[in-house]
């Protein structure tokens, strides 16, 4: 019995802490500059593709193209989202899973902040 609740809480633990997007969908994300204050992705995917369930910090989306996606929320809520070339959005730290609805890729630069090191950034 007691092998069963403790491997039913590590379950629990690894569902309830989303994983880096870079490991979950390497296929679709590429790291293109980090620091000690950002990292920079470069995100892309075609129309019906998904993503696994994965964090970000807080951060900055710049639309590369015109696309359509939807994100599913911890909690099932689900949000619709579309964007057009040029178009920027400021998040707070979110856990999601996307997927690609409309009749177009997504290509999006994301923009990632991390907590402010004491003794400021440095160049990567």
């Amino acid at each position: 019995m007691r092998h069963i609740l403790i491997a039913a809480m590590l379950a629990a633990a690894a569902t309830g802490h989303a994983q880096d997007a870079v490991q979950t969908d390497g296929d679709k994300y590429r790291v293109i500059l980090e620091n000690d204050c950002v990292r920079v992705l470069d995100y892309r995917d075609g129309p019906g593709q998904r993503t696994r369930q994965h964090h970000h910090p807080p951060f900055v989306l710049y639309a590369m193209s015109a696309f359509q996606r939807t994100l599913t929320l911890p909690d099932g809520k689900v949000l619709r989202r579309e964007f057009k070339p040029g178009d920027v959005m400021w998040s707070e730290a979110q856990t999601h899973i996307g997927e690609n609805v409309g009749s177009t890729p997504t290509h999006v630069l994301i923009v990632e902040m991390k907590p402010q090191p004491a003794g400021g950034c440095t160049r990567p």
